[in-house]
């Protein structure tokens, strides 16, 4: 008989005190790093219908002197967070063959950031309403159609002094039809039309994909979509003279899926249009920075991924592959060229042993990336510099007490490679040199470690937390 409802919690408290006292990293903590949260689950079935409820809560805190190239002393960093997230959903079938899902969401952010004697304080409300239904007009026609309704209010200020913020309300109502010409070939076709009225901004959004299966374990399928968002907050808070940043995404697939094996392929390619541009060499402000959504860009590449659990006995793993090809105009660009997050090579291979006699499991994970761009002002060419290669092998193992219970540890870049994310210069040349002095900047240690305890506690004495480890 199928239970009614469920529920299930859990919590987490994590302190680095004792971690920078065993192992020291490369920080000068005045405290270090403390989180708090929880997350709640509740399931209730219905006879036609299930009814969802997820809350989370998240309270960190950190408190650190920090190198800046541009000061001669360190830099006070005083970081306070909380974080509340709240969902429901019921999802349901009703006569002639309707179904309904309908969901609420809110999320509460706040952040009190110190940096040295100023401090910045702010606070996010976001919800979301959302109302779907669907209706099977046969075997071969599904529609769906619904509509999506958002509010977001965020408030900031400077030293009590200097106060930036927005009210934005986002309405969409959107449409889509599953057409099924055979058991081999299907098509999907829909349209978005939404309204923002904190930018006075409409638009209307076409979508489509389909699907050809060429065998019973392998399929293509490509998708067309035009996609839309507002500008990011960082932007919004100061102004809302903007439009919506759009992107055009082409996608073409394939997967083939058999026996614990699976091969998934993908090529694309996106257009980038009114991304937001400004003017000052620093982050972008209300007083100094004029905005603009004259940016643009694109993207191309290539993503391999295959998962093998089957070839050799107790073995499972994986290797995925990323070639990307990008350049975009935004920000305080002042060419089109590639940003600095990206890699044009990615190559991770993740391996997962079990070993019978030792009850254990066993993991290796190598990680590969080629150099990301920077911007070095020395040279008159914009972001024509170049970090060396990433790369970082890691261990892990679970060790399982009894079924439920398991004991990990974990190891990150056990060959202790030194790796650089980029370089920080100054924003001023030397006097006496003219040449602008630069900082790498590094992970705060070489390696990580990490040891925990995972117990499951359920009615199915079987169900632990190997499979995520």
């Amino acid at each position: 008989m199928k239970k009614k409802s469920s529920l299930s919690v859990n919590t987490a408290y994590i302190d680095l005190a004792p971690y920078e006292a065993a192992i020291p990293q490369n920080v000068d903590w005045n405290k270090p790093f403390q989180s708090l949260s929880g997350e709640t689950v509740y399931r209730y079935n219905f006879a036609n219908g299930i009814f969802k409820a997820y809350a989370a809560f998240d309270a960190s805190r950190f408190d650190l002197n920090q190198e800046d190239i541009n000061h001669p002393e360190k830099v006070r960093v005083n970081l306070r967070n909380n974080n509340f997230y709240f969902n429901s959903s019921y999802k349901g079938n009703f006569g002639g063959n309707w179904q309904i899902f309908t969901g609420l969401s809110y999320g509460y952010g706040q952040n009190k950031i110190g940096i040295d004697a100023n401090e910045v304080n702010n606070a996010e409300h976001a919800s979301h309403l959302k109302l779907k239904f669907t209706k099977k007009l046969s075997e071969r026609v599904k529609l769906n159609f619904g509509t999506d309704y958002f509010t977001t209010k965020f408030d900031e200020d400077f030293n009590t002094t200097y106060k930036n913020g927005y009210d934005s309300n986002i309405a969409a109502v959107y449409t889509e039809a599953d057409i099924f010409f055979s058991k081999k070939f299907a098509v999907k076709v829909g349209v978005r039309a939404s309204t923002n009225d904190y930018i006075d901004e409409s638009s209307i959004s076409p979508r489509a994909s389909l699907a050809y299966k060429i065998s019973k374990n392998s399929q293509f399928a490509f998708a067309y979509g035009d996609f839309e968002q507002a500008p990011r907050q960082e932007y919004l808070k100061y102004s809302s003279d903007f439009k919506t940043e759009k992107a055009a995404h082409y996608i073409l697939n394939y997967q083939y899926v058999k026996a614990n094996r699976t091969l998934r392929t993908e090529i694309y390619y996106k257009q980038y249009d009114d991304l937001v541009k400004y003017d000052t060499d620093s982050q972008p402000n209300a007083v100094f920075s004029n905005f603009s959504n004259n940016g643009e860009g694109y993207a191309k590449g290539l993503d391999v991924f295959w998962r093998d659990g089957n070839s050799i006995k107790n073995l499972e793993y994986w290797i995925s592959y990323s070639y990307t090809d990008t350049k975009r105009d935004y920000k305080n660009y002042t060419a089109e060229v590639t940003p600095s997050f990206v890699a044009a090579h990615s190559l991770s291979l993740v391996t997962k042993y079990w070993i019978s006699d030792w009850k254990s499991q066993v993991g290796f994970t190598q990680q590969f990336s080629s150099g990301r761009p920077y911007n070095n002002p020395n040279e008159t060419a914009f972001m024509n510099g170049k970090t060396k290669s990433y790369s970082s092998l890691s261990f892990n193992w679970a060790y399982l007490l009894s079924q439920q219970k398991i004991l990990y540890f974990s190891v990150s870049n056990i060959l202790g490679t030194k790796n650089i994310f980029g370089y920080n210069y100054a924003d001023t040349a030397d006097v006496s040199s003219g040449a602008f002095e630069r900082k790498a900047v590094t992970p705060t240690a070489d390696r990580f470690f990490f040891l925990g305890f995972f117990w499951t506690i359920s009615d199915n004495k079987k169900d632990n937390q190997l499979k995520n480890l």
